[in-house]
């Protein structure tokens, strides 16, 4: 396996990785970075991956494994561009790929791919899932076996212009003392193809109930969800965006409200901070991405893992992205 904090692969840029513990092995889904110069905007043009690569480790001392293409935007009749942060689940004996791309009319939305192998290759449905919108998709199981989806992001995400339920197009965020727009979750029908229900707007709250407010950058919501639970607890992560943190919040309910708690990781080498959570083989790791391989690249991003660890009341102790070796 590669050394913690080092890139899991060289001869591609990954980022956006989503890890889970399938047949035992640890697969990792990232989003994969196109190796070419590109210009950063606030709109995230910069980021025009066209596919999906899918990574997996077997044991700690092990290497990691590219599997190849796992699925690529010319197969999605649906989709025009911009494949970007992927999300896999396991259930009813298929592998389920969740991937968010620009469709025709340049909308995010997000589509499903099936396959009977937790590496791909995936077959993607004809259409997106009805009532999608947005990036991001990070699909979590429950105990129970209810599956929801959570996803969103600003700015180029286009979270902001879905505040009314209808896409609208020159939609701005809320002012700086309103409160900030949460991630949305949405159950998942039984085959996890389709939304049992609309979407919702998840609560984030300070510890005295306050909601996180649009100006508190340090702590508001911005992209890249993520749910794992952790002794009973709901653990929602996710990127912080504009102050490049990773932070989280905890609840009693997959659905929240959660609770802000604090900070997992200071800001990373590069624009973007996107993460997931997973415990394999005893440990919980932390998998990010910084970029560090390409020298800074905004758009040119490699997938790392860090061991994660807890303190006695449920708290994550906070990562030093300046101290982890690699």
């Amino acid at each position: 396996m590669p050394k913690q904090n080092e890139p899991l692969v060289t001869h591609i840029y990954t980022a956006d990785p989503s890890a889970h513990v399938f047949e035992g092995k640890l697969y990792i889904y990232p989003s994969h970075d196109l190796d070419h110069e590109m210009v950063s905007n606030d709109n995230g043009d910069q980021y025009d991956m066209e596919d999906y690569h899918v990574l997996s480790i077997e044991s700690l001392d092990g290497p990691c494994v590219d599997h190849g293409e796992a699925l690529h935007v010319k197969d999605v009749k649906w989709a025009k561009q911009q494949m970007w942060a992927p999300d896999a689940a396991y259930k009813n004996n298929t592998y389920y790929l969740f991937f968010p791309a620009r469709d025709h009319d340049g909308i995010f939305r997000i589509g499903v791919a099936t396959s009977s192998s937790p590496s791909g290759p995936f077959k993607p449905e004809p259409d997106y899932i009805p009532g999608s919108f947005s990036i991001d998709p990070a699909v979590f199981i429950d105990k129970d076996d209810r599956a929801y989806m959570y996803f969103g992001g600003l700015w180029g995400g286009q979270l902001e212009k879905w505040q009314t339920g209808s896409f609208v197009p020159d939609a701005e965020g809320p002012a700086p003392d309103a409160p900030a727009l949460g991630p949305r979750v949405a159950e998942l029908s039984d085959d996890m193809l389709t939304f049992k229900e609309a979407p919702k707007e998840i609560s984030i709250v300070d510890e005295d109930g306050n909601p996180i407010l649009a100006g508190d950058e340090e702590r508001r919501y911005f992209e890249g969800p993520w749910m794992h639970t952790y002794n009973g607890k709901y653990y929602l992560s996710y990127s912080t965006g504009s102050t490049h943190y990773l932070v989280y919040a905890v609840g009693d309910s997959p659905t929240g409200p959660f609770v802000f708690k604090g900070k997992i990781l200071t800001p990373v080498l590069g624009w973007t901070t996107h993460h997931s959570i997973v415990e394999f083989q005893g440990k919980w790791y932390l998998f990010y991405h910084d970029s560090s391989l390409s020298g800074g690249a905004d758009n040119k991003r490699s997938v790392k893992f860090t061991e994660l660890k807890y303190n006695e009341d449920g708290t994550i102790q906070t990562l030093d992205y300046d101290k982890l070796k690699g």
